[in-house]
């Protein structure tokens, strides 16, 4: 009796213990998250305690500090979910990396919030995490009438708290969904000097109201008296004056956009660069035009640089009225419709030239996009379909000329209006063995790859159908002042 006594209360105690161990462990089951503060992530003394943070898009961590912090399944900031590393946590502690926030998205509860889950609970925590301060880069159009749609370009336009543009404060606008862009209409009287500032809860932005004109292309570089000549580029408005190869251009006319400006050109006496002067300074080519001197590979010219090779399908001419305009000579080639996989580099479908030197040897450490190679060229009836392949020197590397692909997936017939200009950087060669859309390669690194050890080589160009159909048109068209010049 005596030990089946002490087995009892024994057992009694036992039973006991169990019970509140599985008490004990059911109540730290339940025991949800709490959190304290937030701290840097970064070695001591600098495991400062934040109150905030700027996102920086970039990689940023932080350091959750509290309580029950193991098991978490969902941690969130402004209500987007950040990747949970459980090896990262412990029960006071858990290192987390701030997710990419799109900050339009977030909703007005969610903003400054962490929201924090476990297996066993959910908790808040005000942390104000916000995007970097914004920048400014553009401005869509600095000459915009009273009423105009203008665009301020940049990065960070969230939460925006005041926009002033030219001292006039403008209360009514649009942030996209990326925040890069702030559209707003022009106020009266309009604006055209003075700075664009945007400031939002992470800063200030400030971009002077100026429209620095540009020329990125001309239209024909080398033209004859009587010639239509475009300069193509930026803010080419407010014009003070234009000159061309060194010749002052007193008539000219600029587009409403301001993207053009064109002239009759006259006589032309020399060369040197085209130039514009406007209100907001000068913008001038890094080449010089009406030059067949610089970089010239053949002109086609019998007191000039002839350098043909005499065969290959294109023929020389001079006084053709299809190519009215060009008083010299230059090569015409002409192709009825291409069959499918139809022409070659050597026999009617081609234009040959001779070796000549493309970059001086003090230059071939340049970017391959500095220099190009320019032509130009008139195509007075349609053409769709059929592709110049270019190849110079090196012939492990082409380029390739199709303007009547319009994108990967839409032609369209392609004509000019007279003699126009071509300039194809050597930063276009690669080794596609096709044009795109189908072809694709890698570029040229240098321009000692493209020229090779002798730095010259001949120019062989001819038309070719890589597509799988025969080509909606033939090609009728003439080619002049073939040359290789800096264009930056």
């Amino acid at each position: 009796m005596k030990y089946s006594a002490i087995s009892r209360i024994i057992l009694t105690c036992l039973a006991g213990l169990v019970i509140f161990s599985a008490c004990k462990k059911k109540l730290a089951e339940g025991n949800g998250p709490v959190i304290t503060n937030v701290r840097n992530y970064a070695a001591s003394p600098n495991d400062t305690i934040l109150h905030s943070i700027a996102d920086s898009g970039q990689t940023s961590w932080v350091v959750i500090v509290g309580q029950n912090l193991q098991n978490a399944v969902s941690i969130t900031f402004d209500g987007v979910p950040a990747s949970i590393n459980n090896a990262l946590f412990a029960p006071g502690s858990a290192v987390v990396q701030l997710p990419s926030i799109l900050f339009s998205s977030v909703t007005s509860n969610q903003l400054s919030t962490i929201q924090y889950a476990t297996t066993a609970g959910t908790t808040s925590f005000s942390f104000t995490l916000l995007p970097p301060a914004p920048t400014i880069s553009a401005i869509s159009n600095v000459f915009a009438t009273s009423g105009d749609s203008v665009y301020i370009y940049g990065t960070n336009f969230n939460f925006v708290q005041s926009f002033t543009y030219g001292g006039a404060n403008v209360t009514s606008f649009n942030t996209n969904t990326s925040a890069t862009a702030v559209g707003f209409v022009m106020p009266s009287p309009a604006v055209d000097s003075g700075q664009a500032v945007i400031t939002t809860k992470s800063g200030t932005a400030t971009f002077t109201i100026q429209a620095t004109p540009t020329i990125t292309s001309v239209s024909n570089e080398n033209p004859s008296p009587g010639d239509s000549v475009y300069l193509y580029g930026t803010y080419l408005l407010h014009i003070q004056s234009l000159s061309f190869a060194g010749t002052s251009i007193p008539s000219f006319a600029s587009n409403a956009s301001g993207t053009s400006v064109g002239f009759v050109a006259p006589t032309l006496t020399q060369s040197g660069p085209a130039s514009v002067t406007t209100i907001f300074g000068t913008a001038s080519t890094f080449y010089k035009v009406n030059d067949l001197t610089d970089g010239i590979i053949s002109d086609f010219e019998w007191s000039g640089t002839m350098n043909w090779q005499y065969w290959g399908g294109a023929n020389l001419s001079s006084g053709n009225s299809s190519f009215p305009g060009n008083a010299t000579q230059y090569l015409t080639l002409q192709t009825s419709i291409l069959g499918v996989g139809e022409g070659n580099n050597y026999s009617s479908y081609a234009l040959r030239m001779n070796a000549n030197q493309w970059v001086p040897n003090s230059h071939l450490g340049d970017s391959t996009g500095n220099w190009a190679l320019k032509f130009e060229c008139d195509v007075p009836q349609a053409w769709n379909g059929g592709t110049f392949t270019i190849q110079g020197p090196n012939t492990a590397y082409t380029a390739y000329f199709q303007p009547w692909q319009v994108s990967s997936t839409v032609t369209a017939p392609f004509t000019t209006d007279g003699w126009t200009t071509v300039t194809i950087p050597l930063s276009a060669f690669s080794t596609a063995t096709a044009p795109p859309p189908g072809g694709s390669g890698s570029p040229v690194p240098t321009l000692t790859d493209l020229v090779v050890s002798s730095l010259s080589g001949d120019l062989i160009i001819w038309i070719e159908n890589y597509s799988s159909n025969p080509t909606s048109t033939g090609f009728y068209g003439a080619f002049d002042n073939f040359r290789v010049v800096q264009i930056k």
